[in-house]
Order: structure tokens, then sequence, then C-alpha cells
């Protein structure tokens, strides 16, 4: 929840919650009563705070697993009776867009460049320059994924992460072509990364170095340590190697040594594309991501 100052948003509540649904789509297919109940309640939560603090404008939005879940109807259904709000569930090109908008806070783009957002199921790109429609791509690479396919141990043994490691190269060849000035990341990983270094968490940047480093860490230090020693939910830090492994694809790919962490993501650029367009936001967001004036 934010107050918006044209471009800058000041927050105001900033909860979040850790539910596991990429995962759980991952191994059944959907999310299921149980699952989907948990969700509802969380919303509900969210929405009461918002409300009881004066928001004006409230917007749902589900990403990848509620995509791919088989009970996704269900879910829009259940969400939508109990909170009053509709569930916007966006395509990939959408997530991408709400990204770029919360990456650049809506202003105007002056240089080509990729914002990836790597998540546990799913990992999403999107370019933008000055004046070419925005391209936006989602591969099925996830922190989660990979960890489930090819990591039986804590840490993760020398094998399990050259595995990762090659598995995420070559998916990462079919994202977008592109010659990027700037790559920003957002998201869990890249924010988790950076408390593994403290040179990149002063700076907001993760260097090539850097990832080596913190891949030195994580197949040294079993989960339980990474998370009390640097403050990472210990969810987060078992597939941790497996973010890092991707983060390491994307320099590879992209021929590049920095990639700068934003704070900012999909929920900002949420709320500034709702106060700038409307309930016409999803017809407009090819446009508003490349920033807007005033």
């Amino acid at each position: 929840m934010a107050a918006i100052a044209g471009h800058r948003l000041q927050s105001l509540v900033d909860e979040s919650v850790f539910l596991g649904l990429g995962r759980a789509v991952a191994e059944r297919g959907h999310l299921g009563r149980r699952a989907r109940a948990e969700l509802t309640e969380t919303l509900v939560r969210y929405a009461d705070t918002a409300r009881g603090l004066g928001a004006t404008h409230l917007t749902l939005i589900g990403t990848e697993p509620i995509r791919r879940a088989a009970d996704a109807s269900a879910i829009v259904h259940e969400v939508g009776v109990a909170t009053g709000l509709p569930l916007h569930v966006l395509s990939h090109e959408e997530e991408a867009y709400l990204t770029i908008i919360g990456v650049t806070e809506g202003l105007p783009v002056d240089h080509e460049t990729l914002v990836v957002d790597v998540g546990g199921g799913s990992s999403e790109f999107c370019v933008v320059d000055p004046t070419r429609r925005p391209r936006a791509i989602g591969l099925r690479l996830g922190s989660a994924g990979l960890t489930d396919r090819f990591v039986a141990h804590d840490p993760p043994t020398t094998s399990e992460l050259a595995t990762m490691r090659a598995a995420a190269l070559e998916t990462v060849g079919a994202a977008p072509d592109a010659q990027p000035v700037e790559i920003v990341a957002v998201g869990g990983t890249a924010s988790n990364l950076l408390k593994l270094i403290p040179a990149a968490a002063l700076d907001r940047s993760l260097t090539r170095e850097r990832i080596e480093e913190a891949l030195a860490t994580l197949s040294t230090d079993p989960a339980a340590v990474v998370a009390e020693r640097h403050l990472v939910n210990p969810i987060r830090a078992r597939i941790l190697p497996g973010g890092a492994a991707i983060m390491a694809a994307i320099t590879a790919r992209y021929g590049v040594d920095r990639i700068r962490v934003s704070d900012a993501g999909i929920r900002e650029g949420a709320i500034l594309a709702v106060a700038h367009a409307g309930w016409a936001w999803r017809d407009r967001l090819a446009e508003l991501a490349h920033g807007w004036r005033g």
C-alpha cells in the first residue's frame, strides 16, 4: 500500500508471505482446497488492512502459478467472493510490463533496458527501449524448479550445481535477443543474493564475481545456516543456489558483468499503472511500459 505523488510512491504498508504456490502447482498441477483457502485468507487480510487505512484503489493480481493451476477458475471465484475484488490473472507480457513500470517508476525510458524477475517456477524477461514495442517472454526456469529437478543434497554437491548451471544456461538461450545498456533484476532471488555479499548489499548490484562468491557460500553451508547467518527465509535459502545459477546464466547470455537489483517491481508497477490509467490499465500496459511525463 502506498501514497502516490507524481511518479513517486511512499510506502505505507509492505507485507509479504511465502505461500509456495509455484511449488504446489508444479507438484500437483493445482493448488487444491487447502492452499486456495490459505491464499484467499491472506488476500482478505491484505484487503481489510488497506481498506482500514483508507485505500481507494485495491488491485489483486495473479502471476505464473495461477496461470498454470488447473483450478485457476476456482481460485479467481473464491478470491472474488471473499474479497469483493476481481483477481486479475496476468499474462507473461502483462507481468513483465508491470515490472518495467515499477522499476522505472513510470518515467520515460531513454535507453534499452532488460528487466528480469527470477522466481521459483519461472523467470520473466522484458526488454524496453524508447521506440519499439516492449518485448516480453516468460521461461519455465525458476529456482525451485531447478532445485526440485537436480538437487538431492543440502548443501548441493558440486555436480548438482554444475547440472543446474548447465540447464539454466541452456534455457536462458531462449530469452529475448537484446543488447541492453542496463540489466535490472527484481524479486526474491536477486534481493536475497545481495544478503550473502556485503559489498553487493551496499551498492545493490550483482557482478559475475559476486554471484560466484554467493554460489561458493551456498555450496558450502546448509540452508539452515544460510538462513540464520544471512537472514534469508529458510524456504528461500534451500532454493537460492538454483536462483544464483540462473543469475549467472543471465550474465553469460548477455555478456554483461553487472546487474542492478531493484526493490521495486510488479506491485509498485501495478499501483502506478492503476493510478495513471484507471480501470483501463490492462489495455494500456504496452504503452505505459515506455513511461509517461507528468
